[in-house]
Parts: structure tokens; sequence; C-alpha cells
């Protein structure tokens, strides 16, 4: 692979008119004058990307989803006779539509297609453009709301479908070339070049495993689910967000790694609905260089343990509060968020191994690969009705709850995990990850207890709930 960096790159210096003739310019110019030759083919003076782009461009489609929003009640008028004579029969307008552009990778000769999930959530009708212009149905197989991935599978066309061969995100660095191919503003399949700018990005805010990897390979709207890809031909991102103050691309573009990815299809070729992930049973937090100079460490980095669940693999394995982990099976980490990523991407089963700082001196941890349990059953109830919390959907806490809807500091009550449009929730300004604790002086213990006291019809509603640690308490009016 160095041997082949080496010839790109020498390759690139001598389209643009460097490398070894030009130093021997200053040192014997007649000499050098003599070396010159006529270019004996096209590819002595050309670099092209081209060969990389037809083996990759096939397997890089569009994505289009939409939804038709939900109509009112039907007026009765829609169905008077008069009415229908002068307006048309009487037919029931449609609602208005939403509707997504992105773009997607066929990562199985079957047809399954990754995307970011942002780009097919919430919508109902989802079909994928291939690059020879077919338009095919499409089904989602797997939603993955944490890393922001989501896997299709393309209905019809009948024959294996191009594929994109997946790398190795981990094996790329910083100064690599780097290709981005996807469909921008929809005007069709276009790639674009640039380099890897940064790897181990995280704190972006764009998904619960921010890990990604940056590149100024000019990445706008409609690129998202679309792929990074090597020099090699290779998938190693899939490009996701930009940092743009305009909209536009401004060079600093993010992909999540194809390590990333590579579970999440997994998980979609298992037939799971979900991608269960390994359980650390402990909370992290980044460290700060004023926490990092009062634990002794030289620089910040690493992730300071600040509680361990008792029940967790962290302290089966013998982590403790106040440990700072520095690597995952020998990967370092820079933060609490490289740790998420170095977990998150891998399967259940087996161990890993936490390299950590603990009292001055290094150490190795074991940590079992175990998902978390879901006890209790998370017993998913939507809030309906004239009570404040109208439209919130709730579940019981438990750990596999608490790590996948990223719930803070949660032992007790329960979990709003969506909050609906223009309900009565989302008006008082109840939010995702808020745990409601008592009701009108009742402690919430469960969903049921919750929807039980939610069916009364007081004067008023007085309500505890545990907002990130700050518990607030409110008084509504019935």
């Amino acid at each position: 692979m160095a041997q082949k960096r080496s010839h790109l790159v020498h390759a690139l210096l001598a389209s643009l008119g460097f490398g070894v003739g030009l130093s021997f310019a200053f040192a014997a110019p007649t000499q050098a004058q003599d070396a010159r030759v006529v270019p004996q083919s096209k590819a002595q003076v050309t670099l092209s990307f081209a060969p990389v782009v037809k083996k990759a461009a096939p397997a890089v489609v569009n994505v289009y989803a939409q939804r038709v929003e939900k109509l009112p009640a039907r007026n009765p008028l829609f169905d008077d006779p008069v009415f229908q004579r002068f307006f048309g029969g009487g037919q029931r307008p449609g609602g208005p539509a939403a509707r997504s552009l992105g773009s997607g990778v066929i990562v199985d000769p079957t047809g399954l297609v990754v995307t970011n999930n942002h780009v097919i959530d919430n919508m109902t009708d989802v079909k994928v453009a291939l690059l020879d212009r077919r338009e095919l149905p499409a089904e989602v197989l797997l939603r993955d709301p944490r890393s922001d991935l989501a896997i299709l599978r393309i209905k019809g066309g009948g024959e294996a479908f191009p594929v994109l061969e997946m790398g190795d995100s981990d094996a790329i660095e910083v100064g690599d070339l780097a290709l981005a191919i996807g469909d921008p503003f929809g005007v069709g399949q276009t790639v674009t070049q640039g380099i890897v700018s940064a790897v181990a990005r995280t704190e972006i805010g764009i998904a619960d495993y921010g890990f990604f990897i940056q590149t100024d390979a000019a990445i706008n709207p409609g690129n998202s689910g679309g792929a990074l890809v090597d020099m090699e031909g290779r998938l190693i991102g899939i490009n996701s967000a930009i940092f743009s103050q305009s909209g536009g691309s401004v060079g600093i573009g993010f992909a999540i790694p194809v390590n990333m990815v590579k579970s999440v299809v997994a998980a979609a070729k298992a037939g799971g609905k979900e991608v269960r992930r390994p359980w650390l049973g402990a909370n992290l937090q980044s460290l700060s260089r004023d926490l990092a100079d009062s634990l002794g460490l030289d620089r910040p980095n690493g992730a300071l343990v600040a509680e361990v669940d008792p029940r967790g693999p962290a302290a089966e394995g013998g982590l403790k509060r106040g440990d700072v982990i520095i690597a995952v099976d020998g990967k370092e980490v820079t933060d609490a968020g490289g740790v998420g990523y170095r977990l998150g991407a891998k399967p259940t089963g087996g161990v890993a191994s936490l390299s950590i700082r603990r009292d001055g001196k290094q150490a190795v941890v074991p940590l079992k690969l175990t998902a978390a349990p879901e006890r209790p059953p998370r017993d998913l109830v939507k809030i309906e009705g004239a009570s404040p919390l109208a439209g919130a959907s709730v579940v019981n806490l438990s750990p596999a709850t608490i790590e996948e809807f990223s719930i803070a500091n949660g032992q007790e009550g329960v979990a709003v995990i969506s909050v609906e449009e223009n309900t009565a929730a989302a008006m008082v300004g109840f939010q995702k990850g808020d745990i409601v604790l008592t009701l009108n002086g009742e402690k919430i213990q469960t969903t049921r207890d919750l929807a039980r006291v939610t069916g009364q019809r007081p004067y008023v509603w007085k309500l505890t709930i545990n907002r990130g640690g700050q518990v607030i308490t409110s008084v509504i009016g019935g």
C-alpha cells in the first residue's frame, strides 16, 4: 500500500511539473535540459481518477423517500350532493407530501443499500435510482438512529447488483486521497476529490456514535448516504454531514467510518431490526485540561470513568471510578466519544481489552462484550387523552433503554423517547430523554403507572421530571 501511495504521489508531482528533473535544473542546467523527452503516452502526462470511479460509481445510488402527511378528519360537507355536483364529486383532497433526497451505497449483490437514517427517517415510500437510470422500490430493513445509518433492500431487478467493496477505516491516514460520490442537490451522480483532512473527529453532535472521517472533498445536500472511497476503489465511509454557514460545501465534510457500517450491515444480514452493541456499564467524561492536571496527567487524552454500574461488564472486569481509559484493544482513544465508537463498532461476544491509567500507573482491564439487558421490559406506551403528556411516548428504564436512547442519570421513573408534533406534550415542552418521576403526588415507576395517572382529570397537574440530572417540578393547569 505504501509503495502504491509513493507511485501516486510521484505521478501527481510529475503532472504538476515538479520532481527530480527540477532539482537537476539548478545543479546542472545542460544535463537537465538534455534529459527532457517528449511524453510517449497519455499516462505520462495525465493523472486520472477515472479507473477508481468506474469501479465504484455503479454501486452508488440515489435514494428518494417520501410520505403523505396525515389528513384531518373528513368534513361532512364532502358527502353533500350539492357540493359533489359543483366541486368534483366530493373527492377528498390528498395531504401534502414530505420528500427527502439522498444517496446510498450497494454493499451486497442481493441489493442491500447503506444510507443515512436521516435520509429515510419517518418516510413511508422509498425508491432507489441506479446509475443505469432504473428506479426500483426499496424496503427499509433496519434503522439505527444512534449511528445515523439505515439498511435498505432493493425490490425487483432480478440480477446481482454491483457492489462497492468495504475497506478498513482504521487503515486510512490524514493526507490520503479520497473521492466522494453521491447526488448533490439532485443534479445526478457527481464525483468530487479531496484528501482525508482528519480522522476520529468526535463531539460533532450529529449522532450518538460521533467518530467521523473529515474530508475536504466537496459534499453538499443530497450527498448524505453517499460513498467516500479510497484510491483502491473501496468504501471507507458514508458521507453524512457538512460544516457550513451557507448550506453549501466549504471543505469540511464528515463521513461515518466504514468499520461502523460493517456492524450495521451484519445486523441487517442476520435479520435483526436493531443493532445489539456491547454494553460498557459505566458513565464516561472527556478530559479537560484542568481535569487532566488535577489527575496528574500530562495531557487531556482519554475518557474518565465518572460512574460504574455495579450490574455491568465494566464493574465485573474491575473498572473503577476515577480510572482513565486510554485505549480499546490497543487503539488509542482521546475522549469519551472514541471509547463509545470503538465498543459500538464491535460485535457482541468475546472480550475486549481496556488500557487504563490508575493512580499514575497503566493497567489493562478485560471487558466482556455483552449487550445491555432489558430488565424490566421497555413496555412502550404512547400517552393519550387530555394530560400535559399527551403525545409523548415513554418506556421503562433498563440498561438497554438507557443505552439505546442515551438517557442520562436514569435510575428511577420512566423515560420520554419521542414527542409528537402539535400535541400537548410538545406545547408544554417535553423533550426526548426527560424522565418522569412523579405525577400528582404519585411515584411513577412504570409506563403503566403513568398511563393510569394521566387518565385522571384533575384541576391541575403537578409534575416532577429529571432532565439531564436536574430535577424540575412544575404545576400545569388542567
